[in-house]
């Protein structure tokens, strides 16, 4: 399945007519985490099998974010998580890793690894801290609990606690889609992960000004200065 998404979402990438990806699960589950036979496995075995195929290449990626699922940060279209459910372990990885998230109040998640007697898994102690500070996410990592959507409503971690995140997520990709130059959104990604990582705000700046020199050179900026000028919705 890991490999799968791999496959989906570097499919994704390379077509002109996405605008977004949105991630979302089916009936009342996102992602449960890993299979209990696959965790069986891994203690008969003494070590851990990702279960991924690297004959797929991870989509997205760059410097110091190409690896499993930190290659979203990297990804070209804006990655929105529609949290239907149940979502645990690698699941809320994943969604960790995505550039907005929706969720169901009722959705019930966890960090699960410390109850199986496993280490914050695939960045979780990376992420977390950065959406919700330290506090929080020690909370959530040492423990393992189980916590919901409606609990963590006003930690930061969402951009909407909803009763139907997929109508949610589908809404803003939408907006999106209809008022933002692709090319300009593709850049602001970029821009966010570099700032991730790293402690510069002298070169955040000289980096935009760069850009943004660039980008008025471009059919997609003349037209966002159009379209604002006659005061109509841009055709990017």
């Amino acid at each position: 399945m890991h490999s799968e998404y791999r496959w989906i979402m570097a499919e994704l990438e390379t077509r002109d007519d996405v605008r977004a990806v949105i991630v979302t699960g089916t009936g009342t589950r996102f992602c449960v985490g890993g299979d209990s036979d696959a965790l069986s496995a891994h203690a008969d075995n003494g070590s851990y099998d990702r279960g991924v195929d690297d004959r797929v290449a991870n989509p997205g990626g760059g410097d110091r974010i190409d690896a499993d699922f930190a290659w979203q940060f990297g990804y070209r279209h804006p990655i929105i998580a529609a949290v239907n459910g149940a979502c645990a372990g690698i699941g809320l990885a994943l969604v960790l890793f995505c550039d907005l998230r929706f969720v169901r109040a009722d959705a019930k998640l966890t960090t699960a690894a410390p109850k199986l007697g496993l280490p914050a898994e695939y960045g979780m102690s990376w992420t977390l801290p950065r959406l919700i500070g330290t506090t929080r996410a020690a909370d959530l990592l040492l423990s393992g609990r189980i916590f919901t959507g409606a609990e963590t409503a006003e930690w930061g971690l969402w951009n909407g606690v909803d009763d139907d995140p997929l109508a949610a997520a589908t809404t803003w990709a939408h907006s999106l889609s209809t008022s933002t130059g692709p090319t300009a959104v593709a850049t602001t990604k970029r821009q966010l992960a570099a700032d991730l990582l790293r402690h510069d705000p002298a070169q955040s700046v000289n980096d935009s000004i760069s850009l943004m020199n660039t980008a008025m050179a471009s059919d997609e900026y003349a037209e966002g200065v159009a379209a604002m000028v006659e005061k109509r919705p841009p055709n990017f």
